[in-house]
C-alpha cells in the first residue's frame, strides 16, 4: 500500500466530510450532457462516494471504486453500491462498457511513469463513443503534500501524455479554481476526453 491510500485510509472520515458537500454542479454540467441517458459511468477514484450518488439520484447507471478500503466502506454506504476496493491499473471490467469515466481529482494522485498506462487502460472500458472526465491542479510539480502523492499537470504535459495512449485526446478543456472554502487560489485543469 502507498502512502497516499494510506493517508485515505487514516483520514477517511475527515476527507469525506470536506468534500462531501462540495458544489458539483458546474463540472457535472460540462460532463453528463454527453452521456446517454441511464447510461453508464464509472467514476474513478471515487473518494467519499459524492460524485457517484450525484449521478445515480439523476438516473444514470453507475458503478464506482476506489483504492482506499476505508473510502471504499464509507462510499457503499453513502451511495448503497458495491464499491470496489481497486487501484486504477487493477480495476478490471468488461471491455467497451462505460458510456463514460468520471475520474474528478484522482488521477492526480499517479505518477509521470504511470500516468499514460493509467489513462490508456481506463479507456479499453469506454465505448467508441465514451468520454472520460479528468481534473489535476495546474502546474508543473510531481511531490508529496501532507502524506499523499500529487502530480499537478498544464494542458501541455495532458496532450503528451494521452499522446502517449493512442486512444485518448483532449475533447474540451477548462481551468477552474479551487470549490472548496478558503482554496480559491488553487487553479485546476479540467478536460473532457474522448477516443479516437
Amino acid at each position: 500500500m502507498n502512502s497516499t491510500t494510506q493517508y485515505y485510509n487514516q483520514n477517511a472520515k475527515q476527507f469525506f466530510d470536506s468534500t462531501i458537500d462540495v458544489e458539483m454542479q458546474s463540472l457535472y454540467e460540462k460532463f453528463l450532457p454527453l452521456i446517454p441517458k441511464s447510461g453508464r459511468i464509472l467514476d474513478a477514484g471515487c473518494g467519499s462516494g459524492r460524485d457517484s450518488k450525484a449521478f445515480l439520484d439523476k438516473g444514470f447507471q453507475v458503478d464506482a471504486f476506489d483504492a482506499s478500503a476505508e473510502l471504499t466502506k464509507l462510499a457503499t454506504e453513502l451511495t448503497g453500491l458495491e464499491v470496489t476496493q481497486s487501484t486504477f491499473l487493477e480495476f478490471e471490467s468488461e471491455p467497451a462498457t462505460y458510456d463514460g469515466i468520471w475520474a474528478c481529482a484522482s488521477l492526480l494522485h499517479v505518477s509521470n511513469d504511470d500516468l499514460a498506462p493509467t489513462f490508456a487502460h481506463l479507456s479499453s472500458y469506454l465505448k467508441p463513443t465514451g468520454v472520460m472526465y479528468c481534473s489535476f491542479k495546474l502546474g508543473e510539480l510531481e511531490l508529496e503534500r501532507n502524506g499523499r502523492f500529487f502530480r499537478d499537470l498544464t494542458l501541455e504535459q495532458l496532450k503528451k501524455t494521452l499522446e502517449e495512449t493512442k486512444a485518448l485526446s483532449v475533447k474540451e478543456w477548462w481551468e477552474t479554481s479551487d470549490l472548496r472554502p478558503g482554496r480559491e487560489n488553487e487553479k485546476w485543469l479540467n478536460a473532457v476526453l474522448e477516443k479516437y
